[in-house]
């Protein structure tokens, strides 16, 4: 799945296959902005300091666009000690990012990875990351655990002497496969890591579920349409639901304090985005249709609202994470 991921990226316009949701409705990136300017302004740091602000999977750059935007509209004083760090291995979507923040007035910087970003405090933000990143699949049979891979374009099990005790306790029956992402938990762990050296918050949205579970996800899209997972590899987005109860534990175990994970729909009403719909539809009223559409499609219970939700991973010297109740993570299980 990673090794298909990144020949498609790098190939191919992923945007043909997928929507996301700041592409939707530039509501997305003004109340996640917003979000931004409170939780810097509360960062326990002396005022002017150097603040990293990190997206990890920029897409075309629409995102940090629309958040730049309101930072300049709401927090002009921020901008003086900001820089703009993107995580984008993507040659053909780097290009595509520098388009979107040609205008921007800050500096903005390309890294392959997270310990590529200068150390320092950092507010990241990652929509649709996780769910991109490699995932392994164990099936339990009648002979014990097996792990199943792709060969030769079919399903193959093989014996596996290092399943995972997180795999083994999630109750499952004959014939269940069980889906972990070690990749995705070691970003999460890199970033709580990181955040715990210096001060920060992290907001990971994607779709997914609140607990682990057992059960497959694996999907994949190409033209806009479902198709198997099994096609040539680089010629479809391949994904899997992110298990943020593991994403939280690994955050958990670097030392960070988790808030969530939250619906999507729940965040961004908490965050202003109907209120921010409304002003909008004031001054373009020949375009509410369209804006009232789009709210709908990322805040509805039976759209985006629902399915997609959002986990933040912050130091424990912070005390404000707006949109999210005070229980971490593990106390909501």
């Amino acid at each position: 799945m990673g090794r298909a991921n990144a020949a498609y990226y790098a190939r191919l316009d992923p945007f043909a296959d997928f929507v996301t949701a700041p592409e939707i409705s530039q509501i997305f990136g003004e109340v996640l902005g917003a979000w931004c300017v409170v939780v810097l302004r509360s960062l326990p740091i002396p005022p002017g300091s150097p603040v990293r602000l990190v997206e990890a999977g920029p897409g075309r750059g629409t995102l940090m666009a629309d958040m730049l935007r309101v930072f300049a509209r709401l927090a002009p004083e921020c901008l003086s000690g900001l820089s703009v760090h993107l995580i984008e291995t993507s040659p053909r979507l780097r290009e595509a990012q520098k388009v979107a923040l040609a205008k921007c007035a800050v500096t903005v910087c390309w890294h392959d990875a997270l310990s590529d970003v200068p150390s320092g405090p950092t507010i990241l933000v990652a929509n649709e990351f996780l769910d991109a990143l490699p995932i392994r699949q164990f099936v339990r049979t009648g002979a014990g655990w097996q792990e199943r891979f792709v060969q030769a374009g079919q399903w193959s099990l093989r014996e596996c002497s290092d399943v995972p005790p997180e795999v083994t306790t999630r109750g499952a029956g004959i014939g269940d496969v069980v889906e972990i992402s070690p990749v995705s938990a070691g970003f999460v762990r890199d970033v709580a890591d990181r955040l715990c050296k210096t001060s920060g918050v992290a907001l990971f949205i994607d779709y997914g579920t609140a607990a682990s579970c057992v059960g497959e996800s694996l999907q994949a899209l190409r033209q806009g349409r479902p198709v198997s997972a099994l096609v040539e590899a680089g010629t479809a987005d391949v994904t899997a639901h992110v298990d943020f109860a593991a994403m939280a534990r690994a955050a958990e175990a670097a030392g960070a304090v988790c808030c969530g994970p939250v619906g999507q729909g729940e965040l961004l009403r908490a965050l202003g985005a109907v209120q921010r719909a409304e002003a909008l539809c004031r001054s373009a009223p020949e375009q509410a249709g369209m804006i009232r559409s789009g709210l709908d499609r990322l805040i509805g219970p039976d759209r985006m609202g629902r399915l997609f939700k959002a986990l933040t991973v912050a130091s424990p010297d912070v005390t404000v994470v707006p949109g999210f109740s005070e229980k971490i993570a593990g106390e909501q299980q």
